[in-house]
């Protein structure tokens, strides 16, 4: 039997490919910092974002600017990998509509507020006088939520392509 890939099926593929590379230059460019954008992104106090910022040398500092730029790019690549993915499982198994346009709406929500998190980061990066209590609980609280809705969907897309795939023919 030969597997034949849809154009779906390619496109998916594709976009996963180019999200794993753009999240490895990613990580490539924060080196050493890279830890720091997870704690940031969890400070829920203007005192812990400023001790995230205070851990940093000049190099991270950096390090850490330089990746804004690469993740403006970042979330439009994992928002159209993750809805062409509920595309493509919506083909292969059923879907209802609500939860069709709950994971297609969340990746979107998600890559909406990474680019509030990049701007507002790279912004206070700058500007500390700026970084207050409400700001870093106000963008934290995106954040959180921008992982969970991307990782939700991911979730979802992983356990139901599982599926599929363990219940195609030849598998058994």
């Amino acid at each position: 039997m030969s597997l034949q890939l849809t154009s779906l099926d390619r496109k998916f593929i594709g976009w996963s490919v180019l999200f794993v590379v753009s999240q490895a230059n990613l990580v490539r460019t924060l080196g050493s910092a890279a830890p720091r954008v997870l704690e940031g992104q969890t400070a829920f106090s203007a005192r812990a974002y400023t001790e995230v910022l205070d851990k940093m040398d000049a190099e991270e500092k950096v390090r850490y600017r330089r990746h804004f730029y690469l993740d403006f790019v970042h979330p439009v690549i994992y928002a159209t990998a993750l809805t062409t993915g509920v595309k493509r499982l919506a083909e292969l198994t059923p879907m209802s509509p609500t939860t069709r346009r709950v994971l297609t709406t969340a990746p979107v929500a998600a890559a909406a507020g990474d680019y509030l998190e990049n701007a507002v980061g790279l912004y206070l990066l700058d500007h500390r006088e700026a970084i207050t209590d409400t700001t870093v609980r106000a963008t934290s609280t995106v954040s959180v939520t921008k992982w969970v809705l991307a990782l939700g969907t991911l979730g979802y897309l992983s356990q139901g392509f599982v599926r599929v795939w363990a219940k195609a023919p030849g598998r058994r």
